[in-house]
């Protein structure tokens, strides 16, 4: 595929931040002929100094050439890590930038496409410790939680596929097929539910070590039924909707247990979540913000959140240190400021050893 050198050219001066509204529109409008190269412009933002300021010293010959060289050294390593390039702008090597960029992502991108190839399906995990963003190929934006991870082929079939294990924020693009000219599915397959939509925004929680499995719709329609039930029927969230279903075999969640405080079975629950604050406040999507928010969990519950969030593991000495509850939410506390905040708010003993914290009650 040959790609326009515009699109280099505008991308060299939105990442310098000196792009105009029409830069900006003539962009996108590039961008949305070519969605191939969505996932590539993700990836530049990692290659670019997002806190470069106007007025910096150029960047020079050699720190231009470490760039193809980290490139070429990363082909030769077979490394799938886009590398970390330090670049400061100079207004007036907008196209030599360009052409660099071009070079460096030419080099990376046949990489990466040897090992997606080799590869039947495409993996993007999100480590303990770490979130990711990485855009789809067909212009979908997913946000990995920690301890995450999507497989998905490709899309040129009736339908786009992945299969979720953790939890990932969805903004899904509308995709029309270019044999029927409808719109083309996008499903979710997450633990023992599926999830269908069209274009839309949500976020699905389905760690294996948990016992639910919590769907939040921001905006659109997504339809969400269970694998293999052919009785219960499906479920539709609206936009600030919800619902928290227990992780079981398709006869359990079938039946009419209700759930605790309600008359409602478990698989017809929805809850309502605020619509008047903002998406950036709401606890279900707090994680994408870089915000751990928990309310009433007691300390079992908010270890895994925990050990995920920091790639650690939580020990409990004694049982009564599982029970005690906890709400709040923690930001860029490292994980002796976090236990020290808990710990403030709810007395409890704890000892950290490396990546180990072992947990016991005062009783």
């Amino acid at each position: 595929m040959e790609t326009p050198e515009r699109i280099w050219f505008l991308l060299a001066r939105n990442l310098s931040g000196d792009a105009t509204e029409q830069d900006k529109e003539e962009l996108k409008e590039l961008l949305q002929q070519h969605p191939e190269l969505m996932q590539q412009y993700d990836l530049l933002h990692q290659l670019w100094p997002v806190h470069a300021q106007t007025g910096e010293e150029p960047a020079t010959n050699d720190k231009l050439n470490r760039i193809l060289q980290l490139a070429e050294a990363e082909r030769a390593a077979g490394t799938s890590e886009a590398p970390v390039v330090r670049i400061k702008k100079r207004r007036t090597l907008y196209w030599a930038a360009a052409a660099v960029i071009a070079l460096a992502m030419g080099a990376w991108f046949v990489t990466w496409k040897d090992k997606q190839q080799a590869l039947a399906a495409n993996e993007v995990v999100a480590p303990k410790g770490s979130k990711t963003r990485t855009i789809l190929p067909d212009g979908s934006t997913v946000w990995l939680n920690a301890g995450s991870r999507i497989v998905y082929a490709n899309f040129n079939g009736p339908q786009r596929e992945i299969t979720l294990e953790g939890e990932a924020f969805f903004d899904v693009v509308q995709v029309l097929s270019p044999a029927t000219h409808q719109k083309k599915p996008f499903i979710v397959h997450a633990g023992t539910i599926d999830i269908r939509v069209l274009g839309t925004a949500f976020n699905v929680k389905s760690y294996p070590e948990e016992k639910t499995i919590e769907t939040t719709l921001i905006r659109g329609l997504v339809q969400i039924t269970r694998k293999g039930d052919t009785k219960g029927g499906p479920v539709y969230l609206h936009p600030n909707e919800k619902i928290v279903l227990p992780v079981s075999s398709v006869e359990t969640a079938a039946t009419n247990v209700p759930v605790a405080g309600t008359n409602e079975p478990a698989i017809k629950q929805i809850i309502h979540i605020d619509s008047t604050i903002k998406d950036s406040e709401h606890i279900e999507t707090a994680w994408v913000y870089n915000r751990l928010e928990f309310r009433g969990d007691n300390f079992e519950q908010l270890a895994l959140k925990l050990e995920r969030w920091y790639n650690i593991k939580v020990y409990f000495e004694d049982d009564a240190a599982r029970q005690l509850k906890f709400n709040g939410s923690l930001q860029n506390e490292t994980v002796e400021q976090a236990f020290m905040a808990l710990k403030a708010a709810v007395p409890f003993e704890v000892r950290i050893v490396n990546n180990e914290v072992f947990i016991k009650s005062t009783k």
